[in-house]
């Protein structure tokens, strides 16, 4: 393989549909978005998208089998809507400056033969979230902007770069002209998958698009993530404590020097 390429599995016709990327990043966001919304719509495999810019092993499932790396894409179509939905995500993103330019390029390309006009994508923006995690949204039209942020998501800082994929896809898209894009990225600290985050980013594409959202099992695993950093920061505390213990024992110890 030398060049990416996207080998589709499926021939449907899509209605005005919109392309929602999430792909793995910071807080694991993006992916955890679209992996919901997949299992949400109960979306179809639409096609496979690999690129010799992935790492390089393979992936064993639990019967020995073996695949590569991949992004894929999944539709759903929303009867009664205006909008049909493409989802992408995946296992990874590109390694490489070029690989993510190539990737980038060849996801627009099939955007635009499925005559998809509008691409969201989604991903982590790094902070230190004391409440309910904000939605950073920026977008190529401000229009579209507008109704982010109606939908509960605030303006992006003036020069913070969005790295990535989900960077990349709106910079292309301005470039070509004939698609829109909005990023929208949800607080996160980002050491972790944060559920909590990407909840909040569910939140605002669900009141933009006018669809329905179940969120009833991100808040267990919200309650999970919640548990564990609480013990997290409990073995730190009883770390520091220990460490406190040994250094007042050393400045204790009297040493002589003859």
């Amino acid at each position: 393989m030398k060049e990416t390429v996207i080998i589709e599995k499926a021939e449907v016709k899509l209605k005005n549909p919109i392309l929602i990327e999430g792909l793995p990043g910071l807080g694991t966001v993006g992916k955890i978005v679209t992996r919901h919304l997949k299992r949400q719509m109960k979306a179809e495999k639409l096609a496979d998208l690999y690129s010799p810019h992935f790492a390089y092993y393979v992936l064993v499932n639990r019967d020995g089998d073996v695949r590569l790396l991949r992004n894929e894409f999944y539709y759903w179509k929303n009867e009664e809507g205006e909008y049909d939905f493409i989802l992408l995500t995946g296992d990874t993103q590109a390694q490489t400056i070029e690989g993510q330019y190539e990737v980038a390029n060849k996801i627009l390309e099939y955007a635009e033969r499925k005559g998809v006009k509008l691409i969201i994508t989604v991903g982590g923006f790094r902070t230190d979230v004391k409440d309910e995690p904000k939605v950073i949204a920026v977008s190529t039209n401000p229009k579209i902007l507008r109704r982010a942020i109606e939908a509960g998501a605030v303006n992006g800082p003036s020069g913070n770069p969005i790295v990535g994929i989900a960077g990349l896809l709106l910079g292309l898209a301005r470039l070509k002209g004939n698609i829109d894009a909005l990023c929208l990225l949800g607080e996160t600290r980002g050491y972790m998958p944060d559920h909590k985050a990407a909840k909040s980013v569910l939140k605002v594409i669900a009141k933009m698009l006018n669809i329905e959202v179940n969120l009833s099992e991100l808040d267990r695993e919200i309650e999970k993530s919640e548990m564990i950093l609480k013990r997290m920061q409990k073995i730190e505390e009883q770390r520091a404590i220990a460490m406190h213990k040994i250094r007042k024992k050393d400045e204790e110890r009297v040493t002589y020097i003859s």
